[in-house]
This record gives C-alpha cells, sequence and structure tokens, in this order.
C-alpha cells in the first residue's frame, strides 16, 4: 500500500508536455485479499501498473486471473531477502521464466543489499532472469549510512536487558523508536516459551510510564493486525514499535529517531536494514541513533559488523 500511494502520485504528476498526465489504473494486490474481487478490478480496469508480493501475484497467475503477457518493466524489490526465502524463491522464479519472458521485459532487481552482486549478476543471465546486457547500479557506495547516525551498544547480563532497554529509552526521550527482537525459534514455540515480542511488550506496558504508544509488529500477525499496527504509525505521534525483522526492510518511518536492537542482528545485512529505518526524513538534520543491547560474548559480533559496514561503534556505560 506504501508503495502504491507513492506511485500514484507519481503517476499523476505532469509528465513535461502542456501538462499532459500519465494514464492508466495502480492495483495493489493485497495478501489475504478476496481473489473474486479483484479479478472483478482487473476487468472493469486494466491497470498499467500493478504491485503485489511474490505470493499475491503468483496466485493470480496461477488461477489465470491475469496474464503477463505484455509486460514491459519488472521490479523485484529487496531481491536478496526473496532469494534466501525457501517460502518465496520458487514462486519468483515462475514468475521471472515461466509467466513472462526476461527478453520482452525490462528487469530491475533493487536492495541496499546484495551480497557478492558480480556473482548474482552472473546467476540472473545463466538463469534468463534478465536480458544479458545487465548493468549494475551501485548507488552511494563510499557512505553506507548516513553521518548524523550514530552506533552506540550497551554491554549488560541478560536478566538486565529489559530494565537496560527502559534506561535508554526514558534517557534517549526518543520522538519514536523500533526495538527489534529476534524471532522465536520452532524449539521455542514447541516448548511453550513467550515470544521474545510479547516478554518486551508486556514489561514495556506495565514499566513505561511516558508520553509513547506502544505498538507490535512481527511476522506471525494476520493482515488485518498488522494493518492495523501500521496504521496507528501513520497517525502521528509518538510510538514504541516492538518488531521482528519483518520492520527491517520496506517500511518507511520518516519520523522514527532511535533503533534499538534488544536482539542482535543475525548478518551485517541484517543490521544495516535496521538502520535504515531511521534517518529517512527528507532535508532533516535531527541526529538519530541504533543502539545495540549484547551480552559480552557478542562483542565481537558487533565488531565485524563494524569492520563490514565502516562504522564506528560507542560505548554506553550503564
Amino acid at each position: 500500500m506504501q508503495v502504491t500511494k507513492v506511485a500514484r502520485i507519481l503517476v499523476a504528476k505532469p509528465t513535461g508536455g502542456e501538462g499532459e498526465q500519465r494514464s492508466g489504473a495502480i492495483m495493489a494486490l493485497l495478501d489475504g485479499g478476496t481473489l473474486r474481487r479483484q479479478k472483478s478490478w482487473f476487468k472493469a480496469e486494466p491497470p498499467a501498473i500493478v504491485v503485489a508480493t511474490v505470493e499475491s501475484m503468483c496466485l493470480m497467475l496461477e488461477r489465470h486471473r491475469f496474464s503477463l503477457g505484455t509486460l514491459r518493466v519488472m521490479v523485484v524489490d529487496e531481491v536478496d531477502f526473496i532469494f534466501n526465502s525457501s517460502k518465496q524463491v520458487s514462486s519468483l522464479r515462475k514468475i521471472l521464466t515461466s509467466y513472462s519472458s526476461c527478453n520482452k521485459r525490462q528487469t530491475v532487481f533493487a536492495s541496499a543489499s546484495i551480497p557478492q552482486h558480480n556473482r548474482f549478476l552472473n546467476e540472473a543471465v545463466q538463469q534468463k532472469w534478465t536480458k544479458r546486457d545487465v548493468i549494475h547500479i551501485h548507488v552511494n557506495a563510499v557512505e553506507p549510512m548516513p553521518s548524523r547516525l550514530y552506533h552506540r551498544f550497551v554491554v549488560c547480563d541478560t536478566e538486565r536487558k529489559l530494565q537496560t532497554l527502559l534506561s535508554l529509552i526514558q534517557s534517549d526521550a526518543p520522538e519514536s523508536g523500533i526495538i527489534f527482537v529476534g524471532e522465536q525459534s520452532e524449539k521455542s514455540k514447541k516448548t511453550g516459551n513467550d515470544p521474545s515480542t510479547s516478554l518486551v511488550i508486556d514489561f514495556l506496558k506495565t514499566s513505561y510510564h511516558g508520553s509513547l504508544n506502544i505498538l507490535l509488529l512481527e511476522d506471525d500477525m494476520n493482515f488485518n493486525s498488522r494493518a492495523a499496527s501500521l496504521l496507528e504509525v501513520k497517525k502521528g505521534g509518538g510510538y514504541l514499535l516492538v518488531a521482528t525483522d519483518v520492520a527491517a526492510r520496506g517500511v518507511d518511518f520518516p519520523e522514527m529517531t532511535h533503533i534499538y536492537n534488544f536482539d542482535p542482528p543475525k548478518t551485517a545485512t541484517d543490521y544495516l536494514h535496521r538502520a535504515g529505518r531511521t534517518c529517512r526524513k527528507p532535508f532533516s538534520d535531527v541526529n538519530c541513533s541504533v543502539t545495540s543491547i549484547i551480552i559480552s560474548e557478542e562483542r565481537f559480533v558487533l565488531q565485524r559488523y563494524e569492520n563490514e559496514l565502516r562504522f564506528v561503534c560507542e560505548e554506553l556505560i550503564p
């Protein structure tokens, strides 16, 4: 919906010739949307642009709701994440090769992080995901993250992490913040343990007495629950969003000033995308921060991220 909204704004702008506007409807395929309703929309006004998740697009194609025979441009965002997802990669391969031909379209693969991009480009050509004349465009290679983004860490015992988080929030007084926690493992689910998201949410609701709203965004939430949380964010006002890495990519939070890694990211790429949720407000000179709450054994992991992403992390003494 976020991408669809921006696309509609861009389409509404004049193209430059006597105020002439671009034509064509823009349609969003929502996960969990009604297939019958979406099919009727397609018939009533065939869209010029479709914005969709991989799953929703593949489902519509499999059920012959529409075809990609006249497709001219395909953009795949967060492509590294999709190709690393066992749930999505097979569907994406079908869309790229079975339902359309790379020779009849322009293909754009986009991400803030494509590790081993030369290898990826060669594979894209070999697998016929793209035409042979591939161009690699690297934006802002010198500075992976903004200079006004500060990186900090606090070392504490596991039992003190919640209290340390609360102390940081109280001293930082963020306009808004995201608290990233790790996803619950299958083993933890089977043993009946509460997920980290629940532990953090419950703690903040009882111990935090500030003005920020406490919100939740995690993988296991259904579409309506996710939409409700994001609607609260869009209303404005300060908030603390407790989230898994589902919030680390693609979602635009212009007012976000502070990121807290309650659980450390698994990779440098994950750190980059979490950090990328802040410093997004255009023309702002407000300093923002990413703070990682770690145990002593995790310090070497953070140092590895510093070396790979070329940033310096300052230690805070609790």
